[in-house]
């Protein structure tokens, strides 16, 4: 998500836009939520998300924070990623293209862009027929002992 504090209020105000638009009260547990949500800058699974929310508001059950990511999933502005082995996590939908590293060894992920690996997809593509639409590419690595 942002650590940046003008990017945060930002995400906070989008996220309360869009749980609004869906329908749902935005109770003191849901901004605890969105507030513990819009000040991630790394891709929280819910029960990671549960932990810091709870450092906001202690009220907020583990149900509460899955309804609530349903929901910002549901209207477009969060992504639900589910790696291999690991719990979803999430990120934000707005995000400009990235690909993911998992590191396997701690679960970090690690967000990357590579203009060479997107043309040689392209190209890839273009050689079979077919034009990229959209892709997702997921490395899962250990650090090298080098």
């Amino acid at each position: 998500m942002s650590n940046n504090s003008t990017s945060s209020k930002g995400r906070f105000e989008d996220l309360k836009k869009a749980l609004k638009s869906s329908g749902l009260k935005l109770t003191r547990q849901r901004k605890a939520v969105l507030n513990a949500l819009a000040n991630s800058d790394d891709h929280p699974d819910a029960n990671q998300l549960h932990r810091r929310t709870q450092a906001i508001d202690a009220s907020v059950s583990l149900a509460t924070v899955y309804r609530t990511m349903t929901e910002l999933e549901n209207n477009g502005v969060i992504h639900r990623l589910s790696f291999q082995g690991e719990p979803a996590r999430f990120e934000a939908a707005d995000a400009p293209h990235h690909d993911h590293i998992i590191d396997i060894d701690t679960g970090d992920v690690v967000e990357f862009q590579s203009e060479k690996i997107e043309l040689l997809q392209a190209e890839i593509a273009r050689e079979l027929g077919y034009d990229v639409i959209h892709h997702r590419l997921e490395l899962y690595c250990s650090k090298s002992s080098k």
